[in-house]
């Protein structure tokens, strides 16, 4: 019995209902009823499945599908049911006629993964991609009379595997491997032009000023010819340049009117481009502009549009990558540039240093060495020391030429066949006696070597002096060792020491030149930071190398390598090793001025006759200074300087044994280099001021660091001033009295006034409470204490006892630079009683030295040469009111260091009212309420 036609399609979902409907009498099939009980089977099979299945069968082969294949074939459903699939895929049926027919002809099963196949099923010739298999189809006695299609489409793999391949191959060709950016885009376009089957054509446009320059393009001289090679970035070509230029990615229609260009599988014309803006780090603004064209096989649907952004990203991170490496680079040659100039010009200037040395030892040697004219023994020690120094300032200008040279690679090695061993111990033992004044032991073994060597003397000497003077200055018990060996392969020279060693994190960058340590505990801070550099440069211009081991607490070894085969260069006569060593004795004689000579250390030179050149009388005269350098030469001139004064001066070798200098007696100033080893002299002036015994104490800082920030650092720490080396000994000699004179005043005030019984003060010659009176004797030059008014009764008899006592003082100073180091100290001595915390006291008086040097500096014309200044602190407030008699002026730009107003607007609130008569600046600070 023959089932109804309707039960044979009824769970085909749409498609099934369609072929319900259909006249299938029309079709080569015929009628259902008489459709045979195979064909049946296989209609019920494709109807239920969920898989795309299409059933071909008969001589037409027509087609019998369910829903999932009729969304594989687009528009072609639901015209394709009961036609023939010849005419439904006419556009691929080249491709899938044989497989049909080989499925037909053997009754074989085939398989063919991502099987390419033109299709029309949206209005366009599609490229597409299907995984196939085609299954004979049998009747009801066997015989094959159609085929069984199971398909799925890969499609969207296979394109977006293939366009993967693109980003990555763009980011390879992005790689940093070119030295431009013009480069890098044609490699980036080459990248793009192997895939032309997404990127038909490509062109990188670049933003140069206000114009877009064409670097790259793809696709061959008719997509050359098309595109604009230049175009402002405002004018509009057709090409959508303009707008993708000011961040808007446009789609250009039409492209067949300027440029007739086959693409895709088919050969089809391309028809659609877009102009992407290449981003930056700047918003709104692009790099430039890629321009590529759309495949005419692909909808430009929304996957099509996120390749391009991508691809349009992927191009401006390579050129980004690209500019910051060509800026890097062009960096690097100005740098090396610099680097040359700057050494040209050690070289140069060193080459002019030496005519003039030669011309000072010269005359200095002559009148050390004149037995008919001696010298007296004062001017023998004065020109000594300038004969040892100026001999210290050649072997640096040495240095510095032997560097240059050898960073200019201009450096040669004059070899010469030298007896090493006998050479190294000679250029040992002139350090024996620093050794040895040290504390130290020097252990040389020198042994003769089985064969002659050949080496450039003066390097050679260099080498091993810079060796030697590191480990005297970093070893401070044990010994010294100096070893020369030789095997088979190299010779080694082994400089070893007890010293304090150099941590793990510091060896790799030991050789670099201008490197220190820091924090080194070290004999003296003095030196280039060339000279392991040096060792380094000069051993591999010997062919050879150095390395070296370390531990903390333990010592370090330094070992020069010399390979045999670096020894066996041509050479020329023996060299004599009295041909050297100059170099060596300089430097052990420096390194000797790094020892405290124990029968003179901490002695005080004695008081001499002033130097009227310096000054007339001195209230001063009998002051004891104290000085801390490292220097030993430094140190017995300012003694002898000092001394000529009437000053007691005593001399230490660094901050540490300064406070323990300061702790047995304290002097009445303190003299302090800045570099020093142990203890520093910022770090000795920050001990000091953090002392109530010492805070009071007159320093005076002395250094060869400079400029504005080491002077800022110094008197912010509290240094009554900061003198700069080199410096004349008039100008330091009166800034110590200056400094010893404000001291004594402020000394003579306090001594002149004791508490009363409210808790004021009366003045001990009679004066009311609250008035200070001005000495007699005070300079010219110094501060003048103003006459302030007495506190009102109640505030005498009921005090805050909770805030700073009330202060109300002031003070007149010349116009002159040194007026802003007194008013530091008078301030700070009229603080100094008060609860108030000692930053803030720091803050204000860098404040008020700032507003007293503009006053100095800016006022024009002024009617009294003369800056006032007062000190209020009253209701938990501290104001300090500095006033000039001028008309303000304009900073010149040599004047203009740029801190003052931020300076004092950083450390309080500051007002500024300047009229005719004068500039008035007041600062403010809110004291902070009582814990």
């Amino acid at each position: 019995m023959t089932r109804p036609t309707g039960d044979l399609f009824a769970d085909g979902g749409e498609t099934g209902r369609l072929m319900a409907r259909l006249n299938w009498a029309d079709t080569p099939l015929g009628p259902v009823d008489g459709w045979p009980q195979s064909l049946r089977a296989a209609v019920r099979m494709v109807l239920s499945s969920r898989y795309p299945m299409l059933l071909l069968w008969g001589e037409r082969f027509t087609q019998l599908y369910n829903d999932a294949y009729s969304a594989l074939i687009g528009d072609k459903h639901p015209d394709a049911l009961g036609g023939d699939v010849r005419i439904t895929l006419a556009e691929g049926w080249d491709v899938l006629a044989p497989l049909i027919d080989e499925a037909m002809a053997t009754g074989v099963a085939s398989w063919v993964p991502a099987l390419q196949l033109l299709l029309d099923r949206a209005g366009y010739r599609e490229e597409a991609y299907f995984s196939v298999s085609h299954a004979p189809a049998r009747d009801d006695e066997g015989r094959t009379v159609g085929v069984l299609t199971v398909c799925s489409e890969v499609t969207e793999q296979v394109v977006g595997e293939r366009r993967l391949r693109l980003l990555r191959d763009l980011s390879v060709g992005g790689d940093g491997r070119t030295v431009d950016v013009e480069s890098t885009c044609v490699r980036l376009a080459e990248a793009i032009g192997g895939h032309p089957l997404d990127v038909p054509f490509a062109a990188i446009y670049l933003r140069d000023g206000a114009l877009l320059r064409r670097v790259a393009c793809v696709g061959g001289e008719p997509v050359a010819a098309a595109l604009p090679a230049t175009l402002s970035t405002g004018q509009e070509h057709g090409w959508g340049l303009a707008a993708a230029a000011g961040g808007t990615t446009t789609e250009v229609a039409g492209v067949e009117r300027w440029l007739t260009l086959p693409a895709g599988p088919w050969g089809d014309p391309v028809g659609t481009a877009l102009a992407l803006p290449l981003p930056s780090a700047e918003a709104g603004q692009p790099l430039g502009v890629l321009l590529v064209g759309v495949s005419p096989s692909r909808g430009l649907d929304e996957a099509y549009r996120s390749f391009h952004a991508l691809l349009a990203q992927q191009v401006a991170v390579a050129v980004r990558n690209s500019q910051a490496y060509e800026e890097e680079r062009r960096r690097a040659e100005t740098l090396a540039e610099l680097d040359r100039v700057k050494t040209g010009f050690f070289t140069n200037v060193s080459h002019e240093f030496r005519t003039p040395l030669t011309l000072m030892l010269g005359p200095l040697a002559d009148a050390l060495n004149d037995n008919e004219h001696p010298l007296p023994a004062v001017q023998r020690e004065r020109v000594d020391t300038a004969w040892r120094n100026a001999t210290r300032l050649l072997t640096l200008v040495n240095s510095l030429l032997t560097f240059s040279s050898l960073e200019a690679g201009q450096a040669h090695s004059q070899a010469r066949e030298v007896d090493l061993a006998g050479l190294t111990a000679e250029l040992s033992s002139v350090f024996r006696a620093a050794v040895e004044r040290a504390g130290l032991r020097l252990e040389v073994d020198c042994p003769p070597l089985p064969r002659p060597v050949r080496v450039d003397p003066v390097n050679w000497e260099r080498i091993v002096t810079n060796l030697l003077s590191n480990a005297l200055k970093y070893t401070f018990v044990g010994r010294i060792r100096v070893a020369l060996a030789a095997d088979d392969e190299e010779i080694r020279l082994t400089v070893a020491d007890t010293g304090i060693g150099i941590a793990e994190e510091d060896l790799p960058r030991l050789f670099e030149r201008f490197h220190r340590v820091q924090g080194a505990r070290s004999r003296s801070h003095e030196g280039t930071g060339i000279g392991l550099a040096l060792v380094r440069e000069l051993a591999r211009l010997e062919g050879g190398d150095v390395r070296v081991e370390s531990r903390i607490g333990t010592g370090t070894t330094f070992t020069v390598t010399l390979p045999w085969s670096a020894t066996g260069r041509t050479a020329g006569p023996v060299a004599e090793v009295d041909g050297v060593g100059g170099a060596a004795r300089a430097t052990a004689q420096e390194a000797i001025g790094w020892l405290a000579d124990p029968a003179r250390a901490g002695a005080s030179a004695p008081a001499g006759q002033p130097v009227r050149a310096y000054g007339g009388e001195d209230a001063s005269r009998h002051a004891r200074i104290l000085v801390a350098d490292d220097n030993a030469d430094m140190r017995a001139y300012l003694a002898r300087l000092l001394g000529e004064q009437g000053w007691r001066v005593q001399t230490v070798g660094d901050g540490r044994q300064a406070l323990e200098a300061i702790r047995r007696e304290r002097p009445d100033l303190v003299l302090t280099d800045v570099m020093m080893p142990e203890v520093d002299g910022f770090e000795l002036v920050r001990r000091l001021r953090r002392q109530a015994a010492t805070r009071t104490l007159p320093v005076v800082v002395l250094s060869a660091r400079a400029g504005g920030d080491a002077s800022v650092e110094g008197l912010d720490l509290g240094a009554d001033d900061y003198v700069v080396k080199p410096f004349a000994a008039a100008e330091l000699i009166a800034r110590i009295r200056a400094t010893l004179h404000g001291a004594r005043s402020r000394g003579d005030r306090r001594d002149d006034s004791t508490p009363d019984a409210h808790g004021g003060t009366t003045d001990a010659r009679g004066g009311a409470p609250g008035r200070q009176n001005v000495p007699a004797d005070l300079p010219s030059g110094d501060a003048v204490a103003t006459e302030v008014p007495p506190p009102a009764p109640d505030e005498a008899r009921h005090p805050a006892p909770q805030r700073p006592a009330a202060v109300d003082e002031g003070w007149t100073y010349p116009s002159q630079p040194t007026s802003a180091a007194a008013m530091r100290r008078d301030v700070r001595a009229s603080l100094e009683g008060l609860d108030v915390d000692p930053d803030t006291v720091a803050d204000l008086l860098l404040a008020a030295s700032e507003a007293v040097n503009n006053a100095v500096e800016h006022a024009q014309r002024p009617t009294r040469p003369e800056v006032r200044v007062r000190l209020r602190v009253a209701d938990g407030t501290v104001r300090i009111t500095v006033r000039d008699f001028g008309t303000w002026r304009d900073r010149r730009p040599a004047m203009d260091r740029g801190r003052g107003a931020t300076l004092m607007n950083a450390y309080g609130d500051v007002r500024l009212m300047s009229t005719a008569e004068g500039t008035t600046v007041t600062i403010e600070r809110r004291l902070p309420p009582p814990p």
